[in-house]
């Protein structure tokens, strides 16, 4: 259950953020009209109060009417979308409880489903909407998966890999209470890179118009890149002098879409790394021993995954397992050496277990061969081995 609650922690907390943000933004919307009834109900009552002709009364009480339907079409919209946030964040909930369900078979859909929950994640991380898209429709897990908001971040990178800063830009704006409570300067960022295109451009005197615009708040610690900005100005776009060749060099728009995507894990308090990532270091970590990276491949346990060469690669840079206590495994049939299965030892040194011993004899007329040297050797030569 440990497991369940540190990885799946995300599960829950991005719809979570989802319904909370659609919350606040209902709440605007509804004060914003509620105000206009307000103010339409308030010039009704003092032209009531004068003598208006009627056409006009008519038209003060059309007015407040739309504003009335207004009011109750855009709070029919947004409790919708609350309802439906409330939903996902209640199927996942049901989702999450079935991990506690005795039935054997429940269970094994549940880690099904929890295995492709894990591959969508990882392959959105990665780039592979397609790929994520169909295996999410395939498996009925739309609901349980975070692909819209990986979805707008999609567009987001794709316009900043087209050297685009509106829609990011607009990113910024839907989340900006959240974002200035992170402390983020992704807002910032942008302006800048805003600034330094139309210096490239030679539009120096709207890059100061901008400047003006945006630079009038800042904090301490951005001064000195806003006053690198604005030496940028009496140099032309060509220039070789640091820093103002590194304000030009079209690798910012890379480190912005970086810096994107931390601020969008941030925002929705995702890891770095996908939960599927997570998983299989931590299982390739408990299973990693110095035996899978023995110079003699032969030695190694044909049942053991982190000795599969795939695998292998993949869990190098990984720390070794910590096991307080060893255990010998025969090689043959990867079973436990124990006083059910007792090693036994060839006269060439070799030690294997008992049962694929005497299987290996029963099959081949009271011999055994080595796996190893492949020598051949009867089976009554074999000897038992005491390990204190």
């Amino acid at each position: 259950m440990s497991d369940v609650k540190s990885l799946e922690y995300p599960t829950l907390k991005v719809p979570y953020e989802l319904l909370n943000k659609k919350f606040r933004l209902a709440q605007k919307v509804i004060d914003r009209e509620a105000s206009y009834v307000q103010t339409a109900a308030n010039e009704l009552i003092k032209d009531n109060k004068t003598s208006v002709p009627a056409g006009e009364m008519s038209l003060l009480l059309g007015g407040v009417v739309e504003k009335l339907q207004t009011l109750k079409r855009k709070a029919h919209e947004s409790i919708t979308e609350e309802l439906q946030a409330s939903m996902v964040c209640k199927r996942r909930l049901e989702h999450l409880k079935e991990h506690a369900n005795t039935a054997p078979s429940v269970v094994n859909q549940w880690r099904r489903q929890r295995l492709d929950r894990m591959l969508i994640e990882y392959f959105l991380r990665k780039g592979y909407y397609t790929t994520a898209t169909k295996l999410a429709d395939s498996s009925e897990l739309r609901d349980l998966t975070n692909i819209d908001v990986f979805m707008v971040s999609r567009e987001v990178e794709t316009s900043l890999a087209n050297h685009e800063t509106a829609r990011c830009v607009g990113w910024c704006y839907d989340n900006r209470s959240k974002l200035r409570k992170l402390g983020s300067t992704m807002e910032f960022n942008l302006r800048v890179q805003e600034f330094i295109e139309l210096v490239r451009q030679d539009r120096r005197l709207d890059a100061v118009k901008h400047a003006r615009k945006c630079f009038t708040n800042y904090d301490d610690y951005q001064l000195q890149e806003i006053q690198c900005c604005m030496g940028q100005l009496a140099f032309p776009a060509n220039t070789s002098l640091s820093p103002y060749k590194d304000l030009l060099d079209e690798k910012r728009w890379d480190r912005l879409i970086e810096q994107f995507r931390h601020e969008n894990y941030r925002l929705f308090q995702l890891a770095t790394q996908s939960v599927f990532t997570v998983a299989l270091q931590a299982g390739l970590s408990a299973l990693k021993t110095p035996q899978c990276y023995s110079a003699n491949k032969e030695g190694r346990n044909p049942n053991c995954p982190v000795c599969n060469e795939a695998l292998n690669e993949l869990a190098v840079p990984l720390p070794f397992a910590h096991c307080s206590q060893s255990r010998l495994v025969c090689s043959i049939s990867g079973k436990p050496l124990n006083e059910y299965n007792q090693p036994m030892m060839m006269p060439n040194g070799y030690v294997y277990g008992e049962q694929a011993l005497e299987k290996m004899a029963q099959e081949n007329n009271g011999t055994v061969i080595c796996p190893k040297t492949k020598e051949v050797f009867p089976y009554k030569k074999i000897e038992k081995v005491y390990v204190m």
